[in-house]
């Protein structure tokens, strides 16, 4: 296809096409509209002035009789202009005037109407020229007839002015739209084949590619930020999965080989039924470790890919705050750990309270085991959940060592744990559930300084 035929196949130029037809079908009814109000506003003075010197001459006539009646046409015949004069007896003879022929009857029937006629000249009367005009014929007392009328040539000039500028305009009208219509396509054409040349090198593997934006803030520019940001979203989610199978290799590769020398150890070495027994109970808690592991990557995969959303309904984020805080109290006792709970009343949310809930316990269990301090037992941990600026904060904090600022954002990825975390169980995906739970109620997690300790925020949109 060549590129005219490309052009003219473009919504662009469709859609200023039908503009174009919409446009002079508007101009073909506002110029005849025009036209006719012109030609009735013209007629209308004709018909005016001819009744104003019907009514003069009739009342000459009155006055003076028929004499003065003649002389007073004789005089306005001999005047430049359009105005027709004529009377005559009641034969139809003529006795004075402009008028030399009229189609057989007109001078015979009283009233208002058009006709043909044919009028003297200054070069004399035998000089006769045939036009159109609008006439009214009055009878006089005595069977006299009076006929004054308008010549209409300058209502077929003003319509033949009107017929020049119509063909004109639509002549104008035409080539101007077609030649936006060619412009605007071919705009709109370029920055299409710019976002097909992009997409094309995205498909083949460039996902950094995005979509080139004009900051002109139209329709093109909207849809190509909304790309970017899809394309910014997907680029994500494949790193997220490069960074899922990285870590099932590296961190799921040693309790897989531990189960399996687990195993392989109690058949080599097992003598009796009861260390067979501690084998396969050993390769049990290993197994279970495993399903943990696999159980919290597909509930992350799963909301990242935003598989949760239909079960999202209304309901009290302090009732699920509270809930979780009373099922921890009695592990904190047992830790040795106060356990601060303030929530305020009616903190309505969109979302799943049983996600919230498994958020919350991520944080309540996190702060269990990470926030003692150095060298000496859990301090108070705190849980608030108060609403601000149309949000409901859910805050976990603690009193232990913390993470360092720049480490922040890592421990949000999953299997991240850091080097003091060694030490205690977990598999690293706490935290990253956690934002993945807040992203799909298009909230946030907010990990801050507590002086001394973590601060833990995950904040939820309020429901109006």
């Amino acid at each position: 296809m060549n590129a005219l035929g490309k052009l003219v196949r473009t919504t662009a130029f469709k859609l200023s096409f039908a503009y174009l037809i919409i446009f002079t079908v508007f101009a073909f009814v506002t110029l005849g509209y025009v036209a006719w109000s012109a030609q009735k506003l013209l007629t209308d003075q004709f018909v005016s002035t001819i009744q104003a010197e019907i009514g003069g001459l009739a009342e000459q006539y009155r006055i003076g009789g028929l004499r003065r009646l003649v002389n007073s046409v004789e005089r306005r015949s001999r005047r430049p202009g359009a105005s027709l004069y004529l009377v005559t007896t009641s034969n139809g003879e003529r006795i004075a005037g402009n008028v030399v022929a009229l189609p057989p009857g007109v001078i015979d029937r009283p009233g208002q109407f058009e006709t043909f006629y044919s009028r003297t000249e200054e070069s004399g009367e035998n000089d006769v020229e045939p036009s159109h005009a609008i006439v009214r014929v009055y009878l006089l007392p005595g069977g006299f007839r009076l006929m004054v009328g308008r010549d209409i040539e300058e209502r077929k000039r003003l319509r033949d002015i009107i017929h020049r500028a119509f063909g004109y305009s639509l002549l104008f009208i035409g080539v101007l739209g077609c030649v936006g219509a060619w412009f605007i396509a071919r705009r709109v054409l370029k920055r299409v084949e710019d976002m097909t040349e992009t997409t094309r090198h995205i498909m083949a593997g460039d996902l950094g590619g995005r979509l080139k934006i004009a900051g002109t803030g139209d329709e093109l520019d909207r849809l190509a930020q909304n790309l970017n940001d899809m394309l910014e979203r997907i680029g994500e989610l494949m790193h997220g999965m490069r960074e899922v199978s990285d870590n099932i290799a590296h961190d799921l590769k040693t309790p897989l080989t531990r189960l399996r020398n687990k195993a392989d150890e109690a058949l080599r070495t097992a003598k009796s039924p009861d260390e067979l027994k501690a084998a396969l109970e050993a390769t049990i808690e290993e197994s279970d470790n495993l399903i943990r592991i696999f159980n919290a990557l597909l509930m992350i995969a799963r909301l990242e890919a935003g598989n949760a959303r239909e079960g999202l309904a209304d309901f009290d984020a302090a009732e699920a705050v509270r809930d979780v805080a009373e099922l921890y109290e009695a592990l904190a006792e047992e830790a040795g750990v106060a356990l601060e709970v303030a929530v305020e009343g009616d903190l309505p949310v969109h979302g799943s309270r049983e996600l919230l809930g498994q958020a919350m316990a991520n944080l309540l269990d996190n702060a269990l085991k990470y926030g003692a301090a150095p060298g000496g037992p859990a301090q108070a941990i705190s849980v608030e959940a108060r609403r601000r600026d149309g949000e409901v904060l859910v805050v976990v904090a603690d009193r232990g060592p913390g993470i360092p600022e720049a480490e922040r954002n890592r421990v949000l990825e999953r299997f991240v744990r850091l080097e003091t975390a060694r030490s205690r169980p977990g598999f690293g995906l706490g935290l990253s559930l956690v934002a993945a739970v807040a992203r799909l109620h298009g909230g946030a997690l907010r990990l801050e300084d507590n002086r001394p300790g973590l601060r833990v925020v995950l904040a939820l949109p309020l429901k109006a």
